[in-house]
């Protein structure tokens, strides 16, 4: 399939290949995109359901011969009775409710469990936590929201702390659980032991207890891990409140590692700068020495890596010059990456979004080659790449021509991107820009595709740029084309959608389409809905219509014209009625 892909191209107007099964599903926009695209892994939910909930329907097997590595895996416990291998068998399987009540029934009976098969179920119960076994779950717009808070002022720390502390409350952790209650009633327990306790606490948000635990585990004379070490420089945001005493107690991590022989890996320089992204001015000027430490030790960066460290120096309003993200670049766009880190996910949509802060769309296109370099681009799954290229077409409406924006336009959407109502309003505006509002029917057509067409910010800011000047007779008809469809989302709601409300701008904007068309009667048909809807006309509407009324030598519809600002109470109504007087012949009856 790779040799086949090189030979040919992307097609420009199809959709992601995961819904080219059926036609009918096809996305619209974003939204769509994410509810299709999610669908399948929840029918693979609802599939594991069934299976763990009714494992009897799955219990015959008819193939002949039978090959045991092909055939379902064996759900329920095979094992009888109250037996250690009975427990050994539950955890296997992750049963963690069953696997508890087994280990209190072989303790109260006074059957002894080994160390081993102990420390096992402490494994599962730390990863866990008290619940059943599910599929992890990463909460980003959690990190999002603790990595906005990182570097601002130090005074409020305490009050963030409270927050963080009632976030992290409710991930699991409960006191004197049964993880807590399994150790504590342990006859020994060795460094395995009082690693997992840390690492499940600091996973299901109880740093404080995993520092606590940290402490029972020197003084017992153990010796930690390296991912017990990860966890604890993973959470020492959460320990201390200011800067420069996260960075001391990240120190003191590891020292403790130097001193107890244990080698430090990715992760640990991954966490050591996650931590620094919380640590302000502290953690800019020692991220860099985190990174020679790593060239030192030999260890390749991952993208986690420079993510870290580009969120270290690329935060707040006073951005510093692209000489870190540019030096980042330099190494990346030659490298082809595997993932080593959970956090590797999140690289490339950060760093569009700093090429975005910084406005360089140079850098932007470096960062667009080297995602593209390898398998890189498998980094971004459906929601990240949408975010991605919207972020990257939004730098590219701010920056580049309109030929090139317009070209970049054609080839992402439908098949990498669907833009959302931002994207389209940068375009609306480069196109603005540029001088180009010729191609507004064309942006319209997307816009009803992608379901934009009931946006009002989107529709007043395509009525006001259609309006804004004259234009020759068939850019003109295209235009009124577009108004009447507004005209018509506007007064036609869907079953389950409210009608949208007219503004005046909107009015006056629709009015002079139809009338600079020459369709005059569809343009009074608005006129009126002003006195209808109480909705109050500008004079540039009111002026422009008595000159298309003065052009077509239509004093009937100049009169109307005055009634209608009278019946407003437009202070401009004397001003049009002297116009009237001068610019037209009236007859007797007219004045």
């Amino acid at each position: 399939l790779s040799i086949l892909a090189f030979f040919f191209l992307q097609d420009p107007t199809a959709a992601h290949y995961m819904f080219q099964d059926d036609p009918f599903l096809m996305p619209r926009n974003s939204a769509n995109s994410r509810l299709f695209a999610l669908s399948k892994e929840s029918g693979r939910n609802a599939a594991r359901y069934i299976i763990k909930h009714f494992p009897q329907y799955f219990d015959k097997t008819f193939a002949e011969p039978n090959v045991p590595c092909l055939m379902p895996e064996t759900l329920t416990p095979q094992t009888e009775g109250v037996s250690e291998e009975a427990l050994k068998e539950h955890i296997y399987l992750r049963r963690v409710k069953e696997s508890v009540d087994l280990f209190d029934h072989l303790v109260q009976a006074g059957t002894p469990v080994s160390l081993e098969t102990t420390n096992s179920l402490l494994d599962l119960l730390c990863f866990c936590g008290d619940g059943e076994s599910t599929l992890e779950k990463e909460k980003e717009e959690k990190v999002d929201s603790e990595e906005a808070e990182g570097n601002t002022s130090e005074q409020k720390a305490p009050k963030r702390q409270l927050q963080r502390g009632s976030q992290l409350s409710r991930a699991g952790w409960r006191e004197n659980n049964n993880a807590e209650r399994v150790f504590k009633i342990m006859p020994e327990r060795n460094a395995h032991s009082y690693c997992t306790m840390i690492r499940g606490m600091v996973k299901h948000g109880a740093p404080d207890k995993a520092y606590d635990m940290y402490i029972n585990l020197l003084n017992e004379r153990h010796k930690a891990d390296v991912h017990t070490f990860n966890a604890l420089i993973a959470a020492v945001p959460h320990l201390k409140d200011r800067f420069l005493e996260r960075w001391e107690l990240a120190k003191v991590f590891l020292n403790h590692m130097a001193q107890q022989g244990v080698q430090p890996n990715l992760l640990t320089f991954n966490a050591l700068l996650k931590t620094l992204r919380r640590c302000g001015g502290v953690g800019r000027s020692m991220s860099l020495l985190v990174i020679k430490e790593m060239e030192a030790l030999d260890i390749e960066p991952s993208l986690a890596t420079y993510d870290h460290l580009l969120a270290v120096f690329y935060r707040g309003v006073h951005l510093p010059s692209s000489g870190i993200i540019s030096e980042v670049l330099d190494d990346v766009e030659n490298r082809s990456f595997t993932a080593q880190d959970p956090d590797d996910g999140r690289a490339f949509t950060h760093c569009i979004q700093t090429c975005c802060e910084l406005k360089d769309i140079k850098l932007a296109y470096r960062l667009n080659k080297a995602m593209e370099k390898g398998d890189n681009w498998r980094f971004l799954d459906v929601d990240r790449l949408n975010t991605y290229w919207s972020k990257f077409f939004s730098l590219l409406c701010m920056m580049e021509q309109i030929d090139v924006v317009l070209k970049w336009y054609k080839e992402m959407s439908p098949s990498l991107f669907y833009p959302s109502a931002k994207n389209i309003l940068d375009l609306l505006q480069a196109l603005d820009a540029a001088n180009h509002l010729d191609m507004l029917p064309s942006v319209w057509e997307d816009m009803k595709q992608l379901g934009f067409s009931r946006k009002p910010e989107l529709l007043d800011e395509l009525l006001s740029l259609m309006s804004r000047d004259q234009h020759p007779q068939e850019i003109q008809l295209a235009f009124a084309a577009c108004a009447e469809d507004i005209r018509a989302a506007h007064e036609q709601a869907g079953r389950d959608q409210a009608p949208l409300q007219w503004t005046g701008s909107s009015l006056g904007h629709v009015a002079l389409l139809f009338s600079r068309a020459g369709r005059t009667q569809d343009a009074w048909n608005v006129m009126e809905r002003f006195q209808q809807i109480n909705r109050i006309p500008s004079d540039q509407v009111m002026d422009e219509f008595l000159t298309c009324a003065k052009q077509s030598n239509s004093p009937d519809e100049a009169i109307q014209l005055v009634k209608l600002a009278a019946a407003l109470g437009l202070p401009s109504s004397q001003r049009l009625k002297s116009r009237t007087k001068k610019e037209f012949e009236l007859s007797e009856g007219q004045k």
